[in-house]
């Protein structure tokens, strides 16, 4: 019996059938002729959707496995890589073992990329892919739900209801975890926070560290003990632009002074194409050594998490730019930042004028955050330190 058949990514044995089913989907087409070419769709629909199922069919040829369709979702990655980066470098993985499975915990800015990186670095050093936790608020289209599940993707049901049946979910979600690393040794991306840090600001949620514990077998295992097994790796992505930096400042400037944001139909979807295509700058990928350890509980495990994210998070002139028009001090200097020139100074002016007023000063504050928690975590040792 299949304990995880609703949640864990498809078989290589099931892909050709979903495969076959997507070619055909109406609504799959649809978004992707609206992709490729919107104004043509808008009028001639009819003339363009047989084109699009022609040329998906031609992309999808022979793909009878998931190696075969991340080898397609790879070549993707490339052409995006090369059209809307300046550059892309990874830190961290020449430590890591590349024949054991990992947990890798990151921080969450982008709602597909940040595991689309994580994945792409391991390819390009000959590591195994991941299994992407995904939540099914994100999947609001069947078709969607199948593409992410066929890209090794398993499903986080945030959308179950009750108590029973939210435990019931949870505790699926970790032994699927737990079977995943420990049984099938296959390593598992998941976010350190439900939903993006869309503030700048990234802090694990302990209720997902919680979470990953209710697979801990008691009395058999302590919880240091699991932890331990888990070989959790603290993963930080930085991105020197982040193409809905300006929207992220709108929906903080609505909840703080509405309350409340309400999102359109599908604007995760939405979000989801103008992250892939917007122009991201330079971006870091910086992996850390496993967490081993003592560990009293999920807070500590958090703690610890965040400090190495924090840490090992890669500062771009973005960042320091933001923080020195915002806070008009010097104490970035004393971090690990890049050289500042002129080009990108002009770049960050010309950037922020294209920001609505109103919503300029907290889309620096995304930007400028990191530094200061950078600065904070330096004090907060420093203390530690000299008591």
């Amino acid at each position: 019996m299949d304990d995880f058949a609703e949640i864990r990514p498809y078989h290589d044995d099931e892909v050709a059938p979903v495969l076959a089913k997507l070619l055909v989907d109406p609504e799959l087409l649809n978004v992707v002729a609206n992709l490729r070419i919107p104004k043509l769709n808008r009028y001639l629909p009819w003339l363009v959707r047989p084109l699009i199922a022609w040329y998906l069919r031609r992309e999808f040829k022979g793909v009878n496995n998931v190696a075969d369709f991340q080898l397609i979702i790879k070549r993707y990655m490339d052409a995006m890589i090369e059209d809307h980066t300046c550059s892309f470098n990874v830190s961290g993985l020449d430590v890591l073992d590349s024949n054991a499975a990992y947990l890798f915990i990151s921080n969450h800015r982008d709602i597909a990329l940040d595991p689309a990186f994580v994945n792409y670095s391991l390819y390009h050093h000959e590591r195994s892919t991941v299994r992407i936790a995904i939540g099914d608020n994100l999947l609001s289209k069947p078709f969607a739900a199948d593409l992410m599940r066929l890209n090794k993707s398993f499903i986080v049901r945030r959308s179950a209801r009750g108590p029973r049946q939210m435990l019931a979910a949870f505790r699926q979600l970790a032994n699927y975890i737990r079977f995943s690393l420990l049984e099938e040794r296959s390593s598992i991306w998941i976010a350190q926070r439900e939903g993006r840090a869309k503030d700048g600001n990234d802090a694990t949620e302990a209720a997902v560290i919680k979470m990953i514990g209710m697979a801990q077998q008691k009395p058999d295992e302590s919880f240091s003990d699991y932890i331990n097994k888990l070989n959790i790796v603290p993963v930080s992505i930085s991105y020197e632009w982040d193409p809905l930096d300006a929207a992220k400042a709108q929906e903080l400037v609505r909840v703080e002074r509405d309350g409340a944001y309400l999102k359109a139909e599908h604007e995760d979807l939405k979000s989801i194409a103008v992250g892939v295509l917007g122009n991201k700058g330079d971006v870091h990928v910086s992996f850390g050594a496993p967490l081993k350890g003592e560990f009293a509980d999920a807070a500590m495990v958090a703690a610890i998490l965040d400090e190495a994210i924090i840490d090992q998070y890669r500062l771009h002139a973005s960042n320091v730019l933001a923080y020195m028009r915002l806070y008009n001090n010097e104490s970035w200097r004393e971090l690990r930042v890049p050289n500042i020139t002129d080009a990108d100074v002009a770049d960050f002016e010309q950037r922020f004028a294209k920001i609505p007023q109103e919503f300029r000063v907290k889309a620096m504050e995304i930007y400028a955050n990191p530094v200061r928690n950078q600065l904070r975590s330096r004090d907060l040792r420093a203390i530690d330190e000299a008591v």
